[in-house]
């Protein structure tokens, strides 16, 4: 049996993003709950360069992305997974959370889990990346989060012959008594909705997704801030306090194309989907479900990196103050110091001169993967607005052609302006893009698709090339640190035979 939540995690007052990170990290990592460290797993990072690592991805996607950071913005997720008293060990509750976060971010985002044996109840700490692996994207906190996670929790408890609470009291936050429609929208969700059905328009700029805001019934009022009042409301609502795909630079980017957006609705559906699958999995026999777990392991393995990185035991202050601790490090070193040179072995590189040029390849290659990630991704953002412009130019060529026959009459204008607008805002595209000869919808559609198999394919390469780079990195600086451990202990030997 296990109850779960989750909450996202925001910069501290007083704090900088970093700080946040390494706090909250620190304290689900702490030595004194987890058997120094030995209850404490992660996936896609190193649980001791964990905040550095995340805050390195946030950094790539505002160079990916072109979006900075916002004070508001998410940093991590919080998920923690408590057990019944006495009913598991401490490794199993690892094991059964690590396959929890697995499952949930579907391996797209990095996180450490951290059990925590401090209690009467063991209970377990997630801390998951808000950026994905690839720092392309941001996980999206949907409605009805916190129920998906509690089904996909109670379902790996019956796959590994858990007990769960068979009729849960309902959560009184937010997201339940959305989704079981025990409370109406608020003023800001009626907004966001109002702005999802406008954009559903396609509206070509941004004054006139304002006027399709206005036919809707909105009241807009324009000054240093954009501030909206739909029916219902008595003040207005500035569009900067809106959620984040909600404000007017975030508007402008949709529309403009440079940002993909996602009405309420959809992640709602989504998340909705998500429930129901857990449901059909939970309503098999107890018996079933393990048995089918037992047989499909081997579909969701357990990545785990090979080593890691090796702990400066001499320069350790906690070590210095703490026997214990410097007895546990030496040992963990010296395991990790094994690994890597079955590592270096396997791949071959029993040179420093060879791992160095090898370790130089492994970026070399990373960045070139990435480079034509971004590369496939920029042209087919090109491609979607081509084709948009295209297919404006042809529906409105003809109303285009009878305005320049009645020697652009200003009534006939007025009375096609948006058809006019689409025809001139397509032909300054083309020109900007110096086309002698338009491509057709079909040819383009057929380069969106190569250029989406393409990308589809260098992201799996992209991800095998940093699992390397980061193993044979990580290598490198283990080997080094053990060469300067040799050389200074020849020193020190050298030293007392002089005396």
């Amino acid at each position: 049996m296990a109850t779960t939540w989750i909450k996202p995690i925001r910069v501290s007052k007083g704090k900088t993003p970093a700080q946040t990170i390494q706090d909250s990290l620190d304290y689900i990592v702490n030595p004194d709950k987890t058997r120094n460290g030995n209850l404490v797993t992660s996936y896609a990072c190193d649980p001791r360069t964990a905040a550095t690592e995340l805050l390195m991805s946030k950094r790539e996607y505002a160079v990916n992305t072109g979006r900075e950071y916002r004070k508001r913005d998410v940093l991590l997720y919080h998920m923690r997974q408590s057990f019944k008293p006495g009913e598991i060990s401490p490794e199993e509750a690892n094991r059964i959370s690590y396959e929890w976060a697995m499952r949930f971010t579907k391996g797209c985002h990095s996180f450490v889990v951290s059990t925590h044996i401090d209690k009467r109840h063991i209970h377990c700490h997630i801390m998951f990346n808000s950026t994905d692996i690839e720092a392309q994207r941001k996980f999206k906190n949907f409605w009805g989060t916190t129920k998906v996670i509690r089904r996909l929790s109670d379902l790996i408890c019956i796959e590994n012959g858990l007990h769960v609470i068979e009729n849960p009291k309902p959560s009184k936050g937010k997201y339940f008594e959305w989704m079981e429609h025990k409370k109406e929208p608020s003023l800001r969700e009626k907004l966001e909705q109002m702005i999802d059905d406008v954009l559903a328009q396609k509206p070509v700029d941004f004054d006139e997704f304002i006027k399709l805001l206005k036919k809707a019934g909105c009241e807009i009022k324009q000054g240093k801030h954009i501030s909206l009042k739909a029916e219902g409301q008595k003040r207005f609502i500035r569009m900067r306090s809106l959620s984040d795909n909600y404000t007017e630079d975030a508007i402008r980017e949709i529309i403009s194309g440079k940002r993909e957006h996602t009405p309420k609705n959809d992640t709602a559906d989504y998340g909705s989907q998500i429930q129901d699958d857990t449901v059909n999995h939970s309503s098999k026999t107890k018996t079933d479900t393990i048995n089918h777990a037992a047989q499909s392991s081997s579909l969701s393995p357990r990545p785990e990196r090979k080593f890691s990185l090796l702990i400066d035991v001499q320069n350790s202050i906690k070590a210095q103050s703490s026997p214990g601790y410097e007895r546990w490090a030496k040992l963990f070193s010296l395991k990790e110091a094994a690994k890597t040179l079955l590592f270096l072995q396997d791949n071959g590189l029993d040179d420093l001169g060879n791992l160095a040029e090898a370790a130089q390849k492994s970026k070399d290659n990373f960045n070139d993967i990435q480079t034509r990630i971004h590369a496939a991704d920029s042209r087919m953002k090109e491609v979607t607005v081509l084709q948009k412009h295209i297919g404006a130019y042809v529906k409105t060529k003809d109303v285009y052609a009878e305005y320049k026959r009645r020697k652009f009459s200003k009534k006939f204008l007025s009375e096609n302006e948006k058809a006019i607008t689409d025809h001139k805002a397509a032909k300054a595209h083309f020109d900007e893009l110096k086309l002698e000869k338009l491509p057709t919808i079909n040819m383009l559609k057929q380069e969106y698709a190569a250029l989406s198999a393409e990308k589809k394919k260098l992201y799996t390469e992209h991800h095998k090339a940093k699992t390397y780079m980061q193993d044979i990195l990580l290598a490198k600086q283990n080997t080094e640190m053990l060469l300067n451990y040799h050389d200074a202990e020849q020193t020190r030997a050298a030293d007392r035979d002089v005396r």
